[in-house]
């Protein structure tokens, strides 16, 4: 090093890496080893399909810490509401197995079937049951999308945002082993207070006679006194139904296990996890089985990194989760709507043998008048159902660099395929139900009357659920160039191609068992000088199975500029010390969707033909004659449509980056979207023209609009003691702008055009 004298210094640092500082001296070779410095990493922001300096990131994104999503839950999603801005979740129960939240990226824009946003696990697209199974323990980064431009390379997909998840992978260095093991006690938050029986017939009473006041009182003043002086509770029963069915808590258990490290040649991540979640139901032991809910969840991930030459790296990624579930036949979400709504005055749950029955095997529920009610215990005790699911992931990645061509150029391939299957069994008997047919006050004694004799069983039925079975196939291929010129002008460029095909097993007809196909050619261009100003430009030209040749690709693009003020020359030190940052962006662009109509909504450019609907059918030859015969006939579910084409989301984002003293870190976005081509059935078609189906049409239009900002303060005392909080806000709506519906000019309030797309309409009677 003839340039370095020995009394110098050499700074050595690299994103996400400490920085080292080494004194020369007389050392002639000097080795260096950089460690993680983990803090760092926000300085890198996962993008689409690549990473980014944070400073250069124009789009809408939120990035979250994976330790901002430990939770006591075995369920991720449920970590999501309130710790994202612009992200809307909440979650609708809490019993195993059927607690995932519903989230949605800055509000719903459409009223089409998919709201949701796309999910993606190392660039590899998932449901919201594999994402909600996953450990934040296995995350590297977890990313939101909002804007046009962050989610315009994703195509047909990204139009309701996207979110990102990147997992860990293996460092060099000794084998670290890390073991988290919970336990948890799991209980209503708050549970809705109900009337007391007595109150209950009292009511009931008064509410006929308000409506009908020579109308027959449900509950005498008889059976009134009798309950609320306690006789035979059985006869006079006084139920407290949800008691009767749940308990007050329940006890989890999880584990989960991971270790990394490696060589230079080889990296390694490999983690583990064993999840066991109990409902709250009380189980009858007269019973040879476990009713109550019980949900065990595995997860396995294996992440590999091999440097197959100095410039070429390959990435295995493996990962499976499995579920098998016990529980009730009907479900713990379908028994709690029966415990608030059966009548608690009407049967008991059970009766003990009466003299007529006590050499009875079987348990006497009770019910009434034929019974027609819901018994809620005997739902509940019934049987049981087991289901068992199985997901497997296995992604191979290649990364080349290129700079043997041009400095910072990169190629990637990705291959990926996914396996799901679900299966289900259901073991039941049916219940016999009685009521009570006499009672004899003296000997405080009933005797009670079989309501369905024959119908009941004592032994154990069989029934066994859908199978469900689906694999998804995707590859992806993308050529990165990232270069700056004179320290001063970076630029980049990004092309990426990507396929994906889905196939449904039994899936039930012809059209919907021909694969699912999706392309898509998407690109990037970004350039920064001196790191004040900001310039992306993305499009996405995208390609569906589901619409005519005339439309079955789409350009959507997209642009966005920004400017780093505080760097500027004017902003000076003072200054910087009070706003240490302060950024100005805005994006404009356009996303397509091609969820639109149904789930299963195939081919809109073909028609749906039954040609042999026996609802259709025609009789031929005298009634009665032998020589008479009868032919089925031929129905239209689906008129061909070749102009349907694709959701149009047209995004307008504009937002502020600003941070106080180098402690606190502010972001906000006011953000508009205008949805058109929504796919709606036409209301405007006669009746005359004789048409069999409904006609569709892209005609629906709906907009929103809001606002997202995150707030997060980080102050360090000392090496031991910092402070860290964070808070965040989301404000937005929606309207339909056009809506096909009959003219209701006359009657204005009656129109949905200029109300939100999900309000209750209608009467309660309707």
């Amino acid at each position: 090093m003839p340039n370095v004298k020995a009394t110098d210094k050499l700074i050595i640092s690299f994103i996400g890496m400490t920085t080292q500082t080494i004194e020369v001296g007389d050392q002639t070779e000097i080795n260096v080893t950089l460690t993680s410095k983990t803090e760092e990493l926000e300085d890198v922001t996962v993008v689409a399909f690549a990473k980014q300096k944070k400073e250069s990131v124009i789009g809408s994104i939120t990035t979250v810490k994976p330790g901002d999503l430990k939770i006591p839950s075995s369920n991720l999603t449920t970590a999501l509401a309130g710790r994202i801005s612009g992200l809307i979740s909440y979650q609708r129960s809490g019993e195993p197995g059927a607690d995932n939240a519903d989230f949605f990226i800055r509000g719903v824009t459409t009223f089409g079937y998919k709201k949701d946003p796309l999910i993606l696990v190392d660039n590899n697209e998932v449901s919201t049951e594999v994402l909600s199974r996953m450990q934040p323990d296995n995350i590297a980064s977890f990313s939101i999308m909002k804007d046009a431009t962050a989610t315009a390379l994703y195509g047909s997909r990204g139009a309701n945002g996207v979110i990102l998840v990147t997992t860990k992978e293996g460092a060099e260095g000794k084998a670290k082993i890390n073991i988290r093991y919970e336990e948890a006690i799991s209980k209503p938050t708050q549970m809705v207070k109900l009337a007391d029986p007595i109150t209950y017939m009292l009511l009931h009473n008064e509410a006929v006679r308000t409506r009908d006041p020579l109308g027959v009182i449900p509950y005498s003043p008889s059976k009134i006194a009798n309950t609320i002086a306690g006789t035979n509770q059985y006869v006079y029963p006084a139920i407290d139904w949800y008691d009767m069915l749940f308990k007050q808590s329940t006890q989890n258990h999880r584990l989960n296990f991971n270790v990394s490290g490696g060589g230079k040649v080889a990296r390694y991540y490999l983690a583990g996890n064993i999840n066991n979640d109990n409902g709250i139901l009380k189980v009858d032991r007269r019973n040879n089985f476990n009713n109550n809910i019980k949900l065990n969840l595995y997860g396995l991930r294996s992440n590999v990194n091999i440097n197959i030459t100095q410039t070429t790296e390959a990435v295995i990624r493996l990962s499976g989760s499995f579920d098998d579930y016990t529980g009730p036949i009907t479900g713990g979400t379908d028994l709690f709507k029966m415990a608030m709504q059966s009548n608690p005055v009407l049967f008991p749950a059970y009766f003990p043998p009466d003299e007529a029955n006590k050499h009875t095997k079987h348990i006497l529920f009770g019910n009434y008048d034929l019974a027609q009610f819901n018994n809620p215990y005997a739902e509940m005790t019934r049987g049981y159902k087991d289901y068992t699911v199985s997901r497997m992931l296995a992604q191979f990645e290649l990364k080349q660099k290129l700079d043997f061509i041009t400095e910072g150029l990169t190629f990637r391939a990705m291959f990926n395929t996914n396996r799901y299957s679900r299966f289900d069994v259901q073991r039941f008997y049916n219940p016999f139900y009685y009521q009570v047919a006499g009672y004899e006050r003296q000997t405080d004694e009933y005797a009670l009357m079989p309501l369905n004799e024959t119908s009941g069983t004592e032994y154990l039925g069989y029934s066994e659920g859908k199978k469900d079975v689906n694999s998804t196939t995707y590859f992806e291929s993308a050529l990165n160039w990232n270069r700056t010129f004179n320290e001063k002008h970076a630029v980049s460029g990004l092309m990426v191609y990507t396929m994906r095909e889905y196939l449904v097993a039994n899936a039930g007809g012809l059209q919907k068992s021909l694969p699912y196909r999706n392309l898509n050619l998407a690109g990037r261009a970004t350039y920064s000088f001196d790191s004040r100003y900001f310039l992306e430009a993305n499009f996405g030209y995208n390609g569906s199975e589901r619409f005519s040749k005339s439309e079955r690709f789409g350009f959507f693009p997209s642009v966005g500029l920004a400017w780093f003020v505080s760097n500027e020359d004017f902003w000076g030190v003072q200054l910087k010390k009070v706003v240490n940052k302060l950024k100005l962006k805005a994006t404009y662009g356009q996303v397509g969707n091609d969820a639109i109509g149904g789930e299963d909504d195939r081919f809109f450019y073909l028609s749906q033909v039954n040609m042999d609907n026996p609802n259709r059918s025609s009789s031929f030859g005298t009634y009665g004659n032998a020589g008479g015969y009868s032919r089925n006939g031929v129905s239209v579910s689906r008129y061909p449509n070749p102009d349907i084409t694709w959701e149009i989301a047209v995004k307008l984002n504009v937002g502020v980056e600003l941070g106080l003293w180098d402690i606190i870190d502010i972001q906000a976005d006011v953000f508009s979207e205008d949805r058109s081509n929504i796919l709606m059935t036409r209301s405007s078609i006669p009746t005359t023209m004789g048409l069999q189906a409904p006609s569709r049409a892209n005609v629906g239009e709906a907009s929103s609009k809001g606002v997202d900002v995150s707030f997060n303060f980080n102050q360090s005392i000392n090496k031991d003691l910092w402070i860290s909080s964070m808070a965040n806000f989301t404000y937005a709506t929606n309207a339909f702008e056009v809506y096909e519906e009959p003219d209701y000019s006359a009657t204005p309030w009656i129109s949905r055009v200029g109300h939100s797309l999900n309000p209750a309409w209608g009467s309660g009677a309707e």
